[in-house]
């Protein structure tokens, strides 16, 4: 495999831009900003807050700043932005402007595809309750309908990432769909009907030996899940259990090393069907708070060698697929972006140019 066969998918965030929902929740005028904004160092040595260079504190309203992330990325070897996508059923969606403006103005002219973000919305995802802000629901067969026929727009568009002449969909929470098999099987006949090749469907999964296909996926994207420190100390040790109440008290978040978990988020051995993901950096206290979680000691030169495993592992598949996930190009609240940083400027983007090149 060359250089020029990988496609490097980037995840993108659309929550930047004031909604009447987020309004209600957290505020008049909240975005992604105003939790990155409010940020501060909850340790010593803490980087917070973590803020943009190059693009600023931007509106994805405006379309000229969607064209100059398209142009950042593409100029440093990302293939195409996955974007998420939320529909919570019945016809319900929501940050969906930034993505339907992209789609019927045609700007800017770079690859994309979707990921339906299936998840319920809680007040957890900000440090808060659990509280249901909005659920995720599966009302049956009129609504996978509907959906499809809005999905279907996106799938039309020639600028959609596709495998095989397939559009390519991406479903976040595959164990909580009813029926995962029947599900897919339903929207595979859709596609079809639609006047598709099909689809190829993947997931994201956690386990590198997950068996997509039994679950009607033709692959999946491995992105091992986050645990706070509850989950990586063995609960039957009470000096650990004593320790960890006593850090949450003292409103210290979970903290990890980045250097550490190289090997646990690209695994040397996986199945074939297991799509690499990479992720630059990661810290959502500004978010999440003292209940968050830090990779500490992410650097340009570490991303690159976790890079060059997941590179490594994308030569050794046997896939119909060629891509190389990022997550992500956008979460600042999550502390996990390809963007410039003021810490770090390019830094991570030349990383990425350098090592695509360099395969």
């Amino acid at each position: 495999m060359t250089h020029t066969d990988l496609s490097v998918i980037a995840l993108y965030l659309p929550q930047y831009h004031p909604i009447p929902e987020n309004d209600e929740w957290w505020g008049k005028g909240f975005t992604e900003w105003t939790n990155v904004t409010k940020a501060k160092p909850l340790y010593r040595g803490h980087k917070q807050p973590n803020l943009p260079a190059d693009l600023g504190f931007y509106d994805l309203r405006v379309s000229e700043t969607r064209e100059e992330q398209a142009a950042l990325a593409q100029n440093y070897g990302v293939t195409g932005f996955c974007y998420y996508h939320y529909w919570f059923g019945g016809g319900r969606r929501l940050l969906e402007r930034p993505f339907d403006e992209v789609l019927s103005s045609g700007k800017p002219d770079f690859p994309f595809m979707l990921c339906w973000a299936n998840q319920t919305w809680t007040g957890a995802w900000h440090g808060l309750d659990k509280k249901v802000l909005i659920e995720q629901t599966y009302p049956g067969r009129d609504d996978e309908i509907q959906h499809f026929e809005y999905l279907s727009r996106a799938f039309n568009d020639p600028r959609y990432i596709r495998v095989d002449g397939k559009p390519v969909f991406m479903i976040f929470q595959p164990s909580d769909l009813p029926e995962p098999v029947e599900f897919t099987s339903r929207l595979r006949s859709m596609a079809v009907e639609a006047g598709f090749e099909g689809l190829y469907l993947i997931a994201e999964h956690g386990n590198p030996f997950w068996d997509a296909t039994a679950h009607g996926f033709d692959a999946f994207v491995n992105k091992p899940g986050f645990r706070r420190r509850r989950g990586w100390t063995p609960w039957k040790h009470p000096v650990k259990k004593l320790r960890n109440k006593w850090l949450d008290f003292r409103g210290k978040p979970t903290i990890s090393s980045y250097q550490s978990k190289i090997e646990y988020f690209v695994p040397e051995k996986a199945s074939q069907l297991a799509i690499p993901c990479v992720l630059p950096n990661w810290d959502n206290t500004p978010r999440s708070g003292s209940q968050g979680l830090v990779l500490k000691g992410s650097t340009p030169e570490l991303f690159g060698k976790m890079l060059g495993r997941a590179i490594d592992r994308c030569q050794s598949r046997d896939a119909k697929d060629n891509f190389l996930f990022v997550k992500s190009w956008n979460e600042w609240a999550e502390g996990n972006h390809l963007e410039p940083g003021t810490e770090y400027g390019h830094s991570y983007l030349e990383q990425l140019k350098a090592r695509i090149s360099d395969s």
